[in-house]
């Protein structure tokens, strides 16, 4: 069974603040979009390099999951330092993800030039960023969700199946 980590990024939240939002439409949409057995397994930390650095490594090396989806903290702003995290726990980075996710929120929200989402992998692990609003959540995923089972595939993750009536998955030849 494939393990997916939701990982909210967020001060607020962390502490209690605030209701975290995007976790739970992170999960929602992957209920739907997901045909094959799958669980997840959500956190909240706070904003900063070391605490979502150790989040990931957490999840990567000692979970063992499949992927990871970040929601929050890659933008402009001083405490946005996800991107910065990433750096210190991928092998490799595959900026197309981040392209694609900027290019197709573009289309309506003009700010999406100042996202710093990107992806890559930690050994057999696909770390994704998305953003923090429900609704972006919605946009991106649909956008860059066709090629991560074939992506899981190639690194040598769980299979993953999807429904074509919500994202038909790519896989060259298949």
């Amino acid at each position: 069974m494939v393990t997916i980590g939701i990982l909210t990024i967020s001060d607020r939240a962390s502490r209690g603040e605030y209701e975290d939002l995007s976790g739970p439409a992170i999960e929602a949409w992957l209920k739907l979009a997901i045909s094959s057995p799958w669980q997840a397994k959500r956190r909240i930390v706070a904003d900063g390099v070391e605490q979502v650095k150790d989040a990931l490594i957490d999840l990567c090396d000692r979970d063992r999951v499949d992927l990871v989806l970040t929601t929050g903290g890659t933008g402009p702003a001083p405490r946005d330092l996800t991107p910065e995290a990433m750096a210190g726990v991928l092998d490799k980075e595959l900026p197309g993800f981040g392209e694609v996710m900027r290019r197709i929120s573009f289309e309506t929200v003009p700010t999406a030039i100042l996202s710093r989402q990107t992806a890559g992998t930690r050994r057999s692990t696909l770390i994704v960023n998305l953003p923090g609003k429900p609704r972006s959540i919605e946009v991106c995923l649909a956008a860059v969700f066709p090629a991560i089972p074939y992506c899981l595939d190639l690194i040598g993750a769980g299979r993953i199946e999807t429904r074509n009536s919500i994202v038909a998955s790519f896989r060259p030849g298949g």
